[in-house]
């Protein structure tokens, strides 16, 4: 049985009809080729899959994709505008915190959605809220580290210049 669905991700407007137990991690990575979104664990307890509904962040295999319906839906690929990296991806680069660069999507949607939620976390807070994330590379320095530098750099952090939807209001 397929249910009709009608979101916005990424800023734009997608109208799908998808099998009703399809996961929204499947629907972005085989039905709109948003392959930035990473499914590891495929239970919720990794966190490669993290993306934004509504502003919040959210494990992309626990959901439907027929619960996006009227919803809005950001993922990684926002981040980036054209072939420069957001600044929150460059703290990442500059820190050394994107590893092999699995479990990355996860940190930096993370980020952004404490970011969107007007959260200015103290390094303590940043470890707590990535804990959700699990990295198999290296412990979780450089990662809080990048973070923790995007939001000194960046006071306003994704609400600057951005919508929950990604669109870019500047």
């Amino acid at each position: 049985m397929n249910v009709e669905v009608e979101t916005m991700v990424n800023g734009k407007l997608v109208h799908a009809s998808v099998p009703a137990r399809l996961h929204v991690a499947d629907f972005l990575r085989q039905h709109l080729g948003l392959t930035g979104t990473h499914v590891g664990c495929e239970q919720g307890s990794c966190g490669m899959c993290t993306v934004m509904v509504d502003g919040e962040a959210v494990k992309s295999c626990l959901m439907l994709a027929c619960q996006l319906d009227g919803r809005h839906v950001r993922t990684v690929e926002s981040l980036a505008e054209d072939d420069r990296l957001s600044p929150l991806q460059q703290a990442f680069k500059e820190e050394h915190a994107l590893q092999c660069g699995f479990c990355s999507p996860g940190f930096l949607m993370t980020a952004t959605a404490l970011a969107y939620q007007g959260k200015r976390p103290c390094r303590a807070e940043i470890r707590e809220e990535i804990a959700g994330v699990l990295c198999r590379c290296t412990g979780y320095e450089n990662v809080v580290t990048a973070i923790e530098r995007w939001f000194a750099e960046h006071p306003q952090g994704a609400r600057e210049d951005e919508t929950a939807d990604g669109a870019r209001t500047a």
